[in-house]
């Protein structure tokens, strides 16, 4: 337990890291939801519905223009596309909150640029004996090629609850429909990220739940973001965590969910 928490305690300082140099705070209709860095200020500036101040950047509807607000950031994604400030655009949109509001919706690429906030749901299949399934992200992922992940994992969607996002990304990444984790763990906070990025800033809640699958489960890719998968022993799993092989999220996810088992443990068991 104390390696453990010992490890746990390095990954969270990776995880909180301050807003990149220059970048101002980002409000959306006058809730501050967001940090935007010095080249996506420029990129931008003079769009309508975007107010450049010297201590924050605003983003609200624009009237005049006849523009409302998800007009307004569509542009401001289309401007950091051709700005190349976006790393990959995937016509998907999620929620653009501030304040704990949901207030529009906005291309998914563009949320690390302005630095806004994002929901990301994990899922830890254990199998009976104890061990934990696994999947190595794709070779041609945009962030974190061939590293390891959670069984599946992956962003809320707009207008999409977390408890639906969960089974939808175990769906297509593992092709466990919805019965196969009909048991499952409520989802719980385990950090809210604050990270740099090449493309802007990570603020991200990671959300989990864990799930004893049936001794048969055969886990099988189904969008293509999944090289392989495996079900590992405690003390092959840990020898990976030690030697870095898991993306910063999904260590954070796993040794959340080995916390937990081992307080559950009678005694607490070791590595």
């Amino acid at each position: 337990m104390d390696d453990l928490q010992a490890r746990n305690a390095r990954l969270i300082r990776r995880a909180q890291q301050l807003p990149p140099a220059g970048a101002r705070p980002a409000t959306i209709a006058g809730r501050v939801g967001g940090w935007i860095g010095p080249a996506a200020q420029a990129a931008v500036a003079g769009l309508p519905g975007v107010h450049i101040e010297p201590e924050a950047v605003h983003f609200t509807a624009a009237p005049t223009a006849r523009l409302n607000l998800d007009a307004v950031l569509r542009g401001v994604a289309l401007a950091l596309r051709d700005a190349g400030c976006i790393r990959a655009w995937r016509d998907e949109l999620l929620d653009v909150m501030a304040e704990g509001r949901s207030l529009a919706r906005i291309e998914r690429g563009a949320v690390r640029p302005l630095g806004l906030l994002t929901q990301a749901v994990h899922l830890n299949g254990w199998s009976p004996d104890g061990r934990l399934w696994v999947a190595r992200r794709a070779l041609n992922k945009s962030t974190d090629p061939g590293l390891w992940d959670t069984l599946s994992g992956g962003l809320v969607a707009a207008g999409e609850d977390p408890e639906s996002a969960l089974l939808r990304e175990t769906f297509e990444e593992a092709g466990l429909p919805a019965v196969a984790l009909a048991a499952h763990g409520p989802l719980r906070t385990v950090l809210r990220m604050h990270r740099r990025l090449d493309d802007g800033y990570q603020v991200e809640n990671v959300l989990l739940s864990d799930c004893v699958l049936d001794a048969g489960a055969a886990p099988r890719n189904l969008d293509g973001e999944v090289l392989e998968f495996r079900c590992l022993a405690m003390p092959e799993l840990w020898d990976m965590i030690m030697h870095g092989a898991f993306t910063l999220e999904a260590e954070l996810a796993i040794l959340d969910s080995l916390r937990h088992r081992l307080q559950a443990a009678p005694g607490g068991a070791a590595f």
